[in-house]
């Protein structure tokens, strides 16, 4: 993997991503084989939100995720710290809310939303760790948090294949289809990078999350992930990092307390 590629620093990210604002919607169908809008439609699932509640949705980019939530009557804001993309997003949909932010410092107050989402953007996030605990503060207590995103195939056979596609065939589709082609290596390695399911869901459980699951679509090319706010006084983040590091091998001793519900 080309290390230095993935050496970005924020604001270069965002201009990569204010590059492909224009076709990304239409290049993520190409690229997932259309898959992408299912995926999607399980975040939607696993959120079970309702009129009159409201949901920040993170790294919402155009607005395509955010939508099914507008249509249901909720209340939602779409979150991005991409100005392009935002911008698109706006002209298409000016009925929602769309809201410049950095993940790692949320422009909202403590306990404003009945329920968070980042799909498929959480791994471009700078300080993920961060975003989560983030995430976690401005999440109301019992309140829920979903996150999609590329992960591990659990297959060996099948993650041969598909980090095979990743690394040739993805990058070769995005030059015929993309503007930006280099932003979809970019993307490709930081999948390729990102931690697998378990270490995610040790992840959500140090920022202080609770009731962690997670749904493997697609054979674990990505994973659903799903968790709690305590409903009582908030986990502190700095005291759940100590107890984690207390323990050897984190992600070992977390994965029995990690439910995954049947595929």
């Amino acid at each position: 993997m080309n290390r230095a590629s993935l050496d970005k620093r924020p604001d270069e990210v965002a201009t990569m991503f204010d590059d492909v604002a224009p076709k990304y919607d239409v290049v993520n169908d190409v690229l997932s084989m259309g898959q992408t809008r299912r995926w999607r439609r399980v975040v939607v699932d696993a959120m079970d939100v309702k009129p009159g509640q409201r949901v920040l949705d993170l790294a919402a980019g155009t607005g395509t995720s955010s939508e099914p939530y507008a249509d249901a009557g909720i209340d939602v804001i779409a979150c991005d710290f991409s100005l392009g993309m935002l911008k698109v997003g706006k002209r298409r949909r000016p009925d929602i809310d769309f809201i410049a932010g950095d993940a790692t410092r949320l422009p909202f107050a403590d306990n404003t939303f009945d329920a968070s989402t980042i799909s498929f953007g959480l791994r471009n996030v700078n300080e993920p760790k961060k975003a989560l605990a983030e995430m976690l503060r401005v999440t109301k207590p019992g309140g829920k948090l979903v996150i999609a995103e590329f992960s591990q195939p659990v297959v060996p056979l099948w993650r041969t294949m598909y980090t095979e596609y990743l690394m040739r065939a993805l990058p070769a589709i995005a030059v015929k289809v993309s503007s930006n082609p280099d932003a979809y290596v970019y993307l490709a390695e930081s999948i390729r990078a990102w931690p697998d399911q378990d270490h995610l869901a040790a992840w959500l459980q140090e920022a202080g999350w609770d009731n962690v699951t997670y749904r493997n679509l697609s054979g674990g090319i990505v994973a659903v992930h799903r968790a709690q706010k305590p409903a009582g006084p908030a986990t502190d983040p700095a005291a759940a990092a100590t107890a984690l590091a207390a323990h050897t091998g984190p992600v070992a001793k977390l994965r029995r307390n990690v439910t995954r519900p049947a595929r």
